[in-house]
């Protein structure tokens, strides 16, 4: 089931919404003053997905590094899931980062987290390494997962 949700780029202002987004989806969630800092940095970007009341339900980040896009805090309310917006909020960072020059991303995803995994690779990326024991609460791996040569092809468009 798709839901029409708006993509738009996160001011300061979206920062209760967005909190509360992080801190529903992440037993060790940003708290408000590193989200915060993190939404002051400029080579950060932020996008949340709006319900048709204009509440946030997702939220995604793009970090651009050093010619990289590292994607950060992809969340989608448990209410929300299934209905395409981790997908919506993906392509809209993929956009972003493309805009401004990036081709190869990448980011880190629990390893059992099945859907997210899903999603990504519908998207292109792949697995390409393991950090061992990256997140607590509970304790378990992170796949490190690429997409490179982002404009080439678009797999999910």
């Amino acid at each position: 089931m798709r839901t029409a949700v708006t993509i738009t780029p996160m001011v300061m202002e979206d920062l209760p919404g967005a909190l509360r987004v992080e801190q529903t989806c992440f037993s060790d969630g940003w708290s408000e003053a590193v989200y915060h800092a993190t939404l002051l940095l400029p080579y950060v970007r932020y996008f949340a997905a709006r319900s048709e009341d204009g509440s946030i339900v997702g939220t995604i980040g793009l970090r651009l590094i050093a010619g990289e896009g590292e994607i950060t805090n992809v969340a989608v309310l448990p209410a929300w899931r299934g209905r395409g917006i981790a997908g919506s909020l993906l392509r809209e960072a993929l956009k972003e980062g493309g805009r401004n020059g990036i081709r190869d991303f990448t980011l880190e995803v629990r390893a059992s987290n099945g859907p997210a995994i899903t999603v990504y690779t519908q998207h292109g990326f792949r697995t390409e390494g393991v950090r061992r024991g990256f997140y607590e609460e509970p304790a378990e791996d992170a796949l490190i997962m690429w997409l490179r040569d982002y404009g080439s092809a678009s797999p999910a468009d």
